[in-house]
């Protein structure tokens, strides 16, 4: 093990993740700039602990322009109680708090997708240094971990809870439990396109269950959707036994992101159109979208077609498309 890796982290918790009782207090990291030399960023985190059992880690604001987490989350700091628990709940509604503050996908400081930058470096920018607390400091701690995500400023989806494939059965089994348990009204089994640097590939790596969302988009949340999270993240909790109670079921339509088919990218830039709305039917060779220029009239647009059979999971959120971007994801209804 080199030196660097027996470093502690800058950052600092003002709560103690061994102590009994609820706990609402920030990790500490800090950062001189033009307008606070001594100063830092203060992530705020809250810990309840009451005797023996599971822990969970759950986080929202990965990326700071995604609601549902951080409202979900910040609301259950405020009403669970140590009483209601039977081992450890880790709450931390926006991991990456400039970017939260700022409404942005990445950080505001440097630039950083923190959903990109694990493990992280203790050495390095604000937003590694975060990923690099997580992998280090928070991630050994829990057993199950749900991070929050939904589609930001220029993503909408289907309101959806996920898992991965995995190569050890088990682990990819349990965390199927409780995409079930949670009781979106749809639960995916999810493939990533640009799986590097994701926190959700550091913790399966450590052998954690890991489950994420998908919860609609457009930089905002609705009444549904923040619904769906604040209930999920319950659901949770009681089925791995760390709240007691039933979990509130729902119907679910399982879905399947089986290869890189699914998704369709623009190669141009320009106004688009959707001829499919989400949680509708597709064939394969079907036209999702049109893309027409802007620089001139009469140019026909180009075609957006569906690659496979099945279901718009998820669908590009402004007018305006560029190169390059991601306009549609089809999934494949498995029940």
């Amino acid at each position: 093990m080199t030196m660097s890796a027996l470093r502690p982290s800058p950052i600092s918790p003002t709560v103690d993740f061994e102590a009994e009782g609820v706990q609402h207090g920030f990790l500490r990291l800090p950062y001189s700039r033009d307008d606070s030399a001594w100063g830092s960023v203060m992530i705020p985190v809250t810990v309840i602990r009451s005797g023996e059992g599971p822990t969970a880690l759950l986080t929202g604001g990965n990326h700071g322009d995604e609601y549902e987490g951080p409202i979900a989350l910040f609301d259950l700091a405020c009403g669970l109680k140590a009483e209601d628990v039977t081992g450890t709940v880790i709450i931390v509604p926006a991991m990456n708090y400039p970017a939260f503050l700022a409404g942005t996908r990445t950080s505001p400081i440097d630039k950083g997708n923190l959903n990109r930058s694990f493990p992280g470096r203790r050495d390095g920018t604000v937003t590694q240094k975060i990923a690099d607390y997580f992998q280090r400091e928070l991630l050994p701690r829990a057993d199950i971990v749900l991070d929050f995500h939904s589609g930001g400023r220029t993503l909408d989806f289907l309101p959806f809870c996920a898992a991965h494939v995995l190569p050890d059965k088990s682990q990819e089994a349990r965390a199927f439990e409780l995409v079930r348990a949670f009781s979106a009204p749809y639960s995916m089994k999810m493939l990533e396109i640009d799986a590097v640097g994701m926190y959700d590939t550091a913790a399966e790596e450590m052998g954690k269950i890991f489950i994420t969302t998908e919860l609609g988009g457009g930089g905002t949340a609705t009444a549904k959707s923040a619904g769906i999270a604040k209930r999920g993240v319950m659901n949770l909790l009681r089925y791995a036994g760390i709240v007691a109670g039933p979990v509130e079921a729902g119907s679910t339509t399982w879905l399947d992101m089986p290869d890189g088919d699914c998704f369709s990218f623009s190669e141009e830039n320009g106004l688009i159109e959707f001829t499919v709305d989400l949680g509708e039917s597709v064939k394969r060779g079907d036209i999702v979208a049109r893309i027409y220029q802007t620089g001139r009239t009469g140019a026909p647009p180009s075609e957006i077609r569906a690659k496979m059979d099945g279901v718009l999971c998820a669908r590009h959120f402004p007018g305006l498309v560029k190169a390059g971007d991601c306009v549609s994801v089809v999934a494949v209804s498995v029940g």
